[in-house]
């Protein structure tokens, strides 16, 4: 493994990273073709959050937080810090102490795939997480590990500096060159959804806006009656 502390990697606009977060992660995942989530095992600590920001990451040593006190160092406004370790661990690796140095720096939040701990304290201050478990677990300060170097979450590439978007339905990475294209793609799909919702309002139905009766018949489904289907049965 690399031990490495870049102080320079290049990120994704902060403005369209934000104005990209405003979309949802759902639909932004949707808008570039269902790519990007980390995974299913990350969940929020808190309920309604919503954060954009560009990728500081930090791999660690399973129960080792060192180099996420590296990492501090190297967040800037509008950064979100991602933390992995180099083989599973659900340990407390970061606390309320970490999220108060990070909310100086104006970090918009933490995406963890281990644990984290002081969840009562993290919820007050208002410090979004997203994490794998949440343990007491205390850790040590022992191994190197890196900092702004590539690392894989549930199966998905984060290098520094590209899009974490979080809220209530997961975590969304967004490759920093893919921004732009992000943001006009999701604005078209904002507008589609807009349009469907009106429609569903004024009592159109998913089977036809959608043609989904014509593959129903496809796929061999029939509509029968209580009585037909009884018949049906007996036979």
């Amino acid at each position: 493994m690399n031990k490495v502390i870049v102080t320079d990697p290049p990120r994704a606009d902060g403005d369209d990273v934000a104005a990209l977060a405003e979309f949802g992660v759902a639909t932004v995942h949707e808008a570039l073709g269902r790519t990007g989530l980390l995974g299913p095992d990350l969940r929020p600590i808190q309920d309604g959050a919503r954060i954009g920001g560009t990728a500081v990451t930090a791999l660690c040593w399973p129960g080792d937080n060192l180099m996420i006190h590296a990492a501090v160092e190297q967040c800037r406004p509008g950064d979100v810090l991602v933390v992995t370790t180099t083989s599973p661990s659900r340990d407390g690796l970061f606390g309320e102490l970490f999220a108060t140095a990070l909310q100086h720096r104006g970090v918009r939040g933490l995406v963890i795939n281990t644990g984290v701990r002081d969840v009562a304290d993290l919820r007050a201050m208002g410090f979004p997480v997203w994490s794998a478990a949440v343990s007491a677990q205390g850790t040590v300060k022992a191994t190197a590990g890196s900092v702004n170097m590539p690392v894989v979450i549930g199966g998905q590439a984060i290098r520094p500096g590209d899009a974490i978007l979080a809220d209530d339905d997961g975590v969304l990475c967004v490759p920093r060159e893919l921004v732009g294209e992000g943001l006009r793609a999701s604005r078209a799909r904002a507008d589609k959804e807009e349009a469907t919702r009106q429609a569903f309002r004024a009592g159109e139905l998913g089977l036809d806006r959608y043609g989904l009766r014509e593959k129903l018949a496809d796929l061999g489904v029939r509509y029968l009656t209580a009585e037909e289907y009884t018949k049906l049965e007996r036979e």
